[in-house]
């Protein structure tokens, strides 16, 4: 019995042995584990120094004194676009991607340092303004010679850009084994290495971004497939808006046709086409909130397209107000109240949900177009008198009344969609861009005149960032200018000098800003990409 007690306590003994060896084995391997792992990391990071040595360096193209930020709408926190007169203005990615360095591995960005320095690039002098290629290296509309070095860091930016990283040439960090029983104190020693990694990994976070800003002068676009090609119209086109997913584009004209087409740029489907019987289309807008659509023409009437029953009811004339035609009209930006323009200065305001007249508006002379701004609650109308309106719509008055500088008829309104600047066209071609609080407060002088068409403007749109302002005339032939806002001047590269454009009458942008389509009075819907926004 004795010796069976002991043979048992052998046993037992004998097994806490080998588990403790066991332990103290794995540990040992994890150790150098570890050591490996920590030697191959230093001989990356040298490796990764030799080659990308002024990756951790970031480029300054100015100082923080000496940058100059200019809002052309007058509120700082209004505009979704600034007039950046260096590249450093805001800070720029190559700043915050050291700035996270700095804070994860500290000691090895101390060591980080390029390996050879060529003086002679300080010295030198390059003309980037001059040389059509050079141009896209600007980070500022006004400059013209940079020094060698900061020559090359935008040639390695823009390399980088141009060229994406290859599989082979990325660091295999998601390879990495890790055994199953290392605790989380292994993992988060892990944690700076892999953010040096990640950092190697993209290029696009390295790269310095100028996407923020469009540059005046010449535009960047093409010419896709025209948006209508497999259902061309025979008659003018009145009407042309995208839908708020961007895809969907509505085309409306007087061949009493409403079509819409899937815009991909290269087959543009035709989706449906909807004949509506004796009512040319004078004009046809989306609800913003993408539900509806609106469709009016020379008539009493005008008819609402219920895109989630797929269905089309008349609606009109409408009780309490005589008009003998409901053409022309503008649609809040909450999709709320329908503005439409009657006769003797008076504008309908009809609601969109019960389709009936909630209210009207009376100015001195004819009501020639609309706009609203502040998000629906106000609204601003010209027309034969010479004056701009502003009426609160909540106490249906008018607010301030102000003489449109140098316009006799006003002809065509639109507000940036932040509301701080509003355009008004005249007959006689000329475009005034205010500032609204600025009109509202007293002061009549327009920021810029734009005179570049010579016959009345009837039709302008603001882009959705308003960087760009749309106008033309639909009396002369390639009438058609886009301006751009930050610095008030005309593209010149627009309209193409292959003179395609015909008689413009109406034009939209994408959402996101990418596409941009006119239509003309051939029938003809042309489709174009603006290469500086990425999405439609």
């Amino acid at each position: 019995m004795a010796s069976l007690i002991s043979q048992k306590i052998t046993h037992s003994i004998g097994d806490e042995k080998s588990k403790s060896e066991k332990k103290a084995n794995r540990k040992r391997k994890k150790e150098e584990n570890k050591e490996v792992e920590v030697e191959e990391e230093r001989e990356m990071k040298k490796l990764e120094n030799l080659l990308f040595g002024s990756l951790y360096n970031p480029v300054g193209f100015g100082k923080d004194d000496d940058v100059e930020e200019t809002r052309n709408d007058g509120e700082n926190d209004s505009a979704m676009f600034f007039v950046d007169r260096f590249a450093d203005s805001a800070l720029s990615v190559y700043e915050g991607d050291a700035q996270l360095v700095q804070e994860g591995v500290c000691e090895v960005e101390k060591e980080r340092k390029p390996v050879w320095v060529d003086d002679e690039e300080e010295k030198t002098s390059i003309k980037i303004a001059s040389v059509n290629r050079l141009r896209k290296l600007r980070k500022e509309e006004g400059e013209d010679v940079i020094s060698g070095s900061t020559y090359v860091e935008r040639l390695r930016a823009q390399h980088t850009k141009l060229n994406p990283g290859t599989e082979w040439a990325r660091t295999d960090s998601q390879g990495r084994s890790h055994s199953s029983d290392e605790d989380s104190d292994d993992e988060d020693k892990h944690t700076e290495i892999k953010l040096v990694d990640d950092i190697l990994q993209s290029n696009e976070d390295l790269v310095v971004k100028s996407r923020t800003k469009l540059l005046p002068g010449l535009l960047e676009y093409s010419r896709l497939v025209d948006a209508n090609a497999v259902d061309p119209s025979n008659a003018p086109i009145n009407s042309v808006e995208f839908h708020r997913n961007s895809q969907l584009l509505l085309v409306g004209g007087l061949d009493k046709k409403l079509r819409f087409f899937q815009i991909d740029g290269k087959r543009n489907t035709k989706i449906q086409s909807i004949f509506l019987e004796d009512f040319p289309i004078k004009k046809a807008s989306f609800l913003p909130n993408g539900s509806q659509v609106i469709i009016s023409g020379r008539r009493k009437f005008f008819h609402v397209l219920d895109l989630v029953k797929a269905s089309v009811d008349k609606v009109g004339p409408l009780v309490g107000r005589e008009e003998k035609s409901l053409e022309s009209f503008e649609v809040s930006p909450d999709s709320d109240t329908i503005a439409f323009l009657g006769n003797e200065g008076y504008i309908l305001l009809v609601s969109s949900k019960t389709k009936e007249l909630i209210g009207t508006l009376k100015m001195n002379g004819t009501v020639r177009s609309v706009a609203f701004t502040d998000n629906g609650r106000q609204l601003l109308s010209s027309g034969g008198d010479g004056q701009i309106y502003h009426w609160d719509l909540r106490t249906r008055t008018c607010i301030h009344k102000g003489v449109d500088e140098g316009s006799i008829n006003g002809t065509a309104l639109c507000t940036s969609p932040n509301g701080s600047l509003f355009a008004s066209g005249s007959d006689s071609g000329i475009v005034n861009i205010y500032n609204r609080q600025e009109f509202l407060g007293g002061k009549r002088k327009p920021i810029k005149a734009i005179e570049n068409l010579t016959t009345k403007v009837d039709f302008m749109k603001f882009n959705h960032d308003a960087q760009i302002l749309a106008v033309s005339s639909s009396m002369k032939k390639n009438s058609s200018k886009l301006i751009h806002i930050p610095s008030f001047t005309v593209f010149s590269n627009w309209p193409s000098a292959n003179r395609a454009m015909h008689y413009p009458r109406c034009l939209d942008f994408s959402p996101h800003g990418g596409f941009m389509a006119t239509g003309n009075a051939e029938g003809k819907v042309l489709l174009y990409k603006l290469h500086h926004y990425h999405d439609a």
